[in-house]
């Protein structure tokens, strides 16, 4: 019998519980990552939302910018969503911070407004991979733009890309793991089983 995939989901800060709930139907361990040593453990990565300073810091002081970055240089994929995904970002503009520079794309913070500005939208009619219609909750979320060569969109909103892949590295500008569906967190199981 083979071994369950087992994806890490960052616990600096964010919703870490409801990527947890959405990984685990799935069939694969989750588990919570706070050190390069948990990183070890996992063959995928989750680098939830939250507050994209504040997840900063914390991978600043854990140490753990240049274990990610290992990490997604070994293979292994990594998911970012909302605040993961301009942490991802080669650069982040409107209040700048330090990303990892694993995708070929600029990150504009809170690009769609404020919280009170948050709201849930259907994907473009044009998505791939049976996404066309698909619910997205955007929360102070990032737009993706300048996108480089090797950057694929997705799942697009409205004509924007809320949803790119670069190789094993997977954002979402959105929030999947508020919808209950699973099929963005499959992704990147898919890429963790291979």
């Amino acid at each position: 019998m083979s071994e369950r995939v087992r994806i890490g989901v960052l616990a600096i800060q964010g919703d870490v519980e409801a990527h947890v709930r959405v990984l685990e139907p799935l069939g694969v361990e989750a588990e919570a990552v706070l050190t390069k040593r948990d990183l070890g453990s996992v063959s995928g990565l989750v680098i939830p939302g939250g507050e994209s300073t504040t997840i900063s810091k914390g991978l600043d002081r854990l140490g753990l910018y240049e274990a990610i970055a290992e990490f997604a240089a070994s293979g292994r994929p990594v998911l970012g969503t909302c605040a993961g995904a301009i942490l991802l970002a080669r650069e982040a503009r409107n209040h700048s911070v330090r990303t990892l520079g694993l995708l070929d794309a600029v990150a504009l913070r809170n690009a769609y407004g404020t919280q009170v500005d948050s709201f849930a939208a259907p994907a473009d009619s044009d998505s791939v991979g049976g996404f066309a219609g698909e619910r997205c909750v955007f929360i102070r979320a990032p737009r993706l733009v300048e996108l480089g060569e090797g950057v694929e969109v997705l799942v697009r909103v409205d004509g924007d890309p809320v949803l790119v892949r670069q190789g094993g590295i997977l954002a979402c500008t959105f929030h999947p793991e508020l919808t209950g569906n699973g099929r963005v967190h499959q992704l990147l199981v898919d890429a963790a089983a291979r």
